[in-house]
């Protein structure tokens, strides 16, 4: 088995690993970054339409936070709020803009400001961004940063399997370390279909979000909950994970969903039923720029009175030429499917969207396991509390993926450090079929979806919790046995990563934000 050993090992490469990567190599460590895919730039980031939270006219870090808080329906940490409307907008100044030079749209005015645009409960337009694409403009010049720093080495095609806790892995007696610690992860190599075992004496976990796991989706098909998984049975702290925004917002056509940015809504954009009515003002006085979360159920709700099949999200108010311009991605999609938004509405249902919980860490990023950091999605920082606000993602992860890169960075050089013989890799050699991890991966997302969705009930949630309890049992003695792969390894981790949401929900009788029981 080959091993390799680094000072910070960052498990993924989206916005949040690749800041805290490019903060650790910065202070002189060597840092070694894992992807799943072949592109280095795949992520949710990469897909992140909207915009990134800026500094408004007439705003401060108070209006900031009030918004965040009033979105989270209470639920935020007021540390962790402040701390973001403080020091957020600062490091974008000064990494993005400054630093890194992504080239955000510019106001119309000459005047060189930014072109700032408001979204869905924000008291303040202050949402820089890059059309609608800047997801991508922030991911490629952080990889480019990246590819640049001799401090850093990125491997691609890698799929992390479990995380090393000495605990668990280890060959020496327990007295020698102090546990629970995490010494790197297991990690399968797609390309020689080996196992590498990478040692590390810092662990940054940045392995996204879980949105896979429902039917319905706005994340792409990495985003199977591989980091909350490997935590977990690591025996990291997991909270909130009831928590799972709906997005209002994502085309309907078919099966795939794709995402319509909140910023278009920001724009002027108006939700209509069938009838061309506007229907969010029976539900929110805030009309269509609502909460997320309200707004997600309001459309449902219309839903399931109208019979209809979806809503409709109507900018054909504004300018042809500037509707093209502004939202090019959104335009260039619709089109795919035979919409033209400049002269029809464009057809919209809810779809899963972001894990508002996840890995419980500190200002700092630091977990409840020794030795690992999580950033990003997959971490809970408490920014969020019940519900995300818009556009607060992105900033969460470039100011706590800094962060925990700086502490990760300074605890390499301040600590000692025990990098153990781990366990050897024992293969098996059962051939996977297809069609059995195909049916698993239906089962788990129609559960999922039906039962533990954007509506929920003591009786669905049982129901789930009888079918997916069964079917993890059975995928665990299958996985014990199967030959690996990439698609067996994220089949175990998407049922682990559904009951911990199912099981989250079960015990949060209480409807908040996005979790919401009819009963």
């Amino acid at each position: 088995m080959e091993r390799y050993e680094t000072d910070i090992l960052v498990i993924g490469s989206g916005l949040a690993g690749c800041a805290a990567a490019l903060s650790a190599a910065r202070q002189g460590v060597q840092v070694m970054v894992l992807t799943k895919d072949v592109q280095v730039e795949e992520s949710n980031t990469w897909y992140a339409q909207g915009g990134i939270i800026y500094r408004g006219k007439f705003d401060a870090p108070e209006i900031l936070a009030g918004d965040i808080i009033a979105a989270g329906a209470g639920l935020c940490s007021p540390e962790a709020v402040g701390l973001l409307s403080r020091e957020g907008p600062r490091l974008v100044q000064q990494l993005l803009i400054e630093d890194l030079g992504v080239p955000f749209d510019l106001a119309d005015d000459d005047s060189g400001a930014l072109d700032l645009t408001a979204e869905a409960a924000h008291s303040v337009a202050r949402i820089a961004h890059r059309k609608d694409t800047t997801g991508r403009s922030i991911e490629a010049s952080l990889v480019e940063a990246l590819r640049q720093d001799p401090k850093v080495t990125i491997l691609t095609g890698r799929t992390a399997i479990d995380l090393l806790t000495l605990s668990h892995h280890s060959r020496e007696p327990k007295d020698v370390y102090p546990p629970p610690t995490c010494a790197g992860a297991h990690v399968f190599n797609q390309a020689t279909h080996r196992v590498e075992t990478f040692m590390a004496k810092q662990t940054v976990l940045a392995a996204g979000g879980l949105g896979r796991i429902f039917l319905h989706t706005s994340n792409p098909p990495i985003a199977r909950g591989d980091g909350i998984a490997m935590a977990y049975r690591a025996g990291a702290r997991c909270i909130n994970m009831q928590y799972v925004q709906f997005h209002p917002t994502t085309l309907y056509d078919g099966d795939e969903r794709f995402l319509i940015s909140e910023s278009m809504r920001g724009e002027g954009a108006r939700l209509i039923d069938t009838h061309g009515r506007e229907f969010m003002q029976d539900y929110h006085p805030e009309g269509s720029l609502a909460p997320r979360d309200i707004v997600a159920r309001g459309i449902h709700q219309m839903m399931h009175k109208t019979g209809a099949p979806c809503a409709y999200l109507d900018i054909r108010h504004k300018p042809a030429d500037w509707i093209r311009t502004r939202f090019p991605r959104i335009h260039a999609k619709c089109l795919e499917v035979g919409i033209d938004i400049t002269e029809r509405p464009i057809p919209v249902v809810p779809a899963a969207h972001y894990s508002c919980g996840g890995v419980a860490v500190d200002a700092w990023g630091r977990s409840s396991l020794h030795r690992l950091w999580a950033v990003g999605e997959v971490s809970c920082t408490g920014v969020h509390g019940a519900n995300r606000l818009a556009s607060t993602s992105l900033l969460e992860c470039l100011l706590w993926g800094t962060r925990a890169g700086e502490a990760a960075s300074n605890a390499v050089k301040q600590d000692r450090h025990y990098l153990p013989d781990i366990n050897l890799w024992k293969y098996e050699t059962e051939p996977v079929d297809p069609a059995l991890v195909a049916q698993d991966w239906l089962t788990i997302r129609h559960t999922m979806w039906n039962y533990v969705g954007l509506v929920r009930s003591t009786k669905r949630l049982d129901r789930a919790h009888q079918i997916l309890r069964e079917l993890h049992l059975e995928i665990d003695r299958f996985y014990a046995k199967a030959e690996l792969s990439d698609s067996i390894i994220g089949l175990r981790n998407g049922i682990q990563t559904a009951l911990v949401v199912l099981l989250a929900a079960r015990e949060a009788r209480e409807s908040r934000g996005c979790h919401y029981r009819v009963d």
